[in-house]
């Protein structure tokens, strides 16, 4: 791969803007911005995960990594990259995780060890990238796949703080009702 960015400070967002991969610059305050902001944030909280997971789990946050970089790809080209076959990979991945694992009759609450905080950390990151997201879309249309991958996506990161504290042996921890508890 050729030298692509031989300078990273251009001064050019100094004015609160920044340049699109069409050639336009917007604000930096811009739906679209705050949208791609937060699949970078998402992206970042990965890889700090991947630090603290078992080996076994690093293969998939890698992959997760691999798309979040094409969602960011696809909406700062407008050129969908995110497809049924992304969501479908979440999905089987998804199951396969939550097959080990114990239902869950009560909520948890994030924790359960560090990497599995992390990955909750993650989650809550995810949520929000999709709220963005779907403010986006009031304004300009965005892709129903990308949309159905980045709610997949949260929920798959549930599940994986679930799997990551039960490899660590770390006891999840239930929600306790301040209601139920008045009782």
């Amino acid at each position: 791969m050729a030298n692509r960015l031989t300078k990273i400070y251009t001064r050019t967002g100094d004015d609160g803007s920044t340049g699109m991969a069409d050639g336009s610059r917007v604000a930096k305050d811009d739906l679209l911005v705050c949208a791609i902001g937060d699949v970078d944030e998402l992206n970042s909280q990965l890889a700090v995960l991947a630090c603290h997971v078992p080996d076994v789990f690093i293969p998939s946050i890698k992959t997760i990594q691999d798309k979040l970089f094409d969602v960011g790809a696809e909406l700062a080209m407008g050129q969908a990259l995110i497809g049924q076959k992304n969501i479908d990979w979440l999905e089987r991945s998804l199951d396969e995780l939550n097959q080990s694992l114990t239902p869950l009759k009560e909520f948890i609450l994030p924790g359960g060890g560090l990497a599995a905080s992390h990955c909750h950390v993650a989650r809550a990151i995810c949520r929000r990238a999709e709220r963005s997201l779907v403010s986006l879309n009031k304004d300009k249309t965005v892709n129903k796949e990308l949309m159905a991958y980045i709610n997949r996506l949260s929920d798959y990161l549930f599940v994986l703080a679930r799997a990551i504290s039960k490899a660590a042996g770390e006891d999840e921890i239930y929600w306790q009702s301040t209601r139920m508890n008045n009782e």
